[in-house]
Parts: C-alpha cells; sequence; structure tokens
C-alpha cells in the first residue's frame, strides 16, 4: 500500500509539473523607451537676443589678477586665456571669466568632461560648453536642438521669453525636461545675439 501511494504521488507530481505552464525557458522581449515630459510646450529655435528677458538684469561680473598656468587661445585675431576649464579675457589689467565662443580649440579635453551621442553626432560637454573632436583638437560648437544634459553648469540663468521660463547658458537655452522619471535639461534654442 505504501508504494501505490508513493506511486501515485510521484505521478502526480509529474503530470502537475507538464501541465503548469513553465518560465524557465522562454524568453520575454523587452525594449527601452525612453520617455521625455516636458513643463513648456513651445520651442523657442534660434531667438533674436531683444526677445530675451533675463531675470537679474546685471550680472555681476568676477575678475582676476592673473591666470595662472594659462594657455593663450587665438580666436578671430583676438587672444584668450584658457586655464582650469575656464577661459578668460584681458580687460585693464585683469582677466574676465567667460563663456567660450563657438570655434575655440582646445588640444586636450578636461577629465570631467562627459560624452553625448545624439542624432549621430558626438559631443563632449564640459561645464556648459560643447566640444566636438575636429582631426586633433576640440572645438567649441552649438549643440543640435534636442540634445539632452542631466546637470545645468555654474552660472546658468533663467530667462523669459514670450512668456515662458528657460535655462540659459553661453547662449544655449535649456528646458527642463523628465526622461525615464529623472530631471534632465534638453537644448531647445541658441540665442542670436544682435
Amino acid at each position: 500500500m505504501k508504494t501505490n501511494t508513493k506511486t501515485y504521488v510521484v505521478l502526480g507530481l509529474f503530470i502537475v509539473a507538464f501541465a503548469l505552464p513553465s518560465t524557465a525557458q522562454t524568453r520575454k522581449r523587452t525594449t527601452t523607451k525612453t520617455t521625455v515630459s516636458r513643463t513648456v510646450t513651445k520651442t523657442p529655435g534660434r531667438v533674436s537676443s531683444k526677445k530675451v528677458v533675463y531675470r537679474t538684469p546685471t550680472k555681476k561680473v568676477i575678475s582676476v589678477r592673473t591666470v595662472p598656468n594659462r594657455t593663450v587661445v587665438r580666436h578671430n585675431g583676438q587672444d584668450y586665456y584658457y586655464s582650469n576649464n575656464r577661459y578668460y579675457t584681458a580687460s585693464r589689467g585683469r582677466y574676465i571669466a567667460i563663456a567660450p565662443k563657438v570655434g575655440f580649440r582646445i588640444r586636450t579635453l578636461p577629465s570631467n568632461s562627459v560624452r553625448i551621442n545624439y542624432n549621430n553626432h558626438v559631443y563632449f560637454n564640459v561645464a556648459g560648453t560643447f566640444y566636438q573632436q575636429t582631426n586633433a583638437q576640440y572645438e567649441v560648437v552649438e549643440p543640435e536642438i534636442g540634445t539632452l544634459v542631466y546637470e545645468l553648469p555654474d552660472g546658468y540663468e533663467k530667462v523669459t521669453i514670450d512668456g515662458l521660463t528657460y535655462y540659459e547658458y553661453a547662449n544655449i537655452l535649456y528646458e527642463k525636461v523628465q526622461v525615464d522619471g529623472s530631471r534632465a535639461y534638453e537644448v531647445v534654442g541658441i540665442i542670436d545675439m544682435e
């Protein structure tokens, strides 16, 4: 009787094991979809500087007396100075930190550069400055609209264009967005200086 019970129990287990669906060998295909949510619905593209209203009308200019270990960068016939991941211009015997202009070139990227791939373009972002590799150098460029960054650079400013708020640094306009539940900033426009 004990052997018959064991046989029925074992047979019952086999039948249950084969009857239940097995997930060990099935593969579910999953695709990751990036979702971007916006708070502002208009994207400005290229904007005249006359349409931009800064929240703080005057910005405090900080100058230094010397720029240590500087490299001279010549751009459009004018000398600029590059040191410690910053660009400077000479003014009245002092040096003022500036945002680099499009076209500036450096030989090596700083160690804190972040690689960004967008729309078949490779950018390197260093504190809000976008570079692309050109031959053996890295040139400051305007990023393509739609490029995402996850941090705004130090020194950004809030601006208003047609009643909508954006973030600006080095004439690049950013909009706050949510990417897969994380905060990010999308390049939505470039300010044309007039």
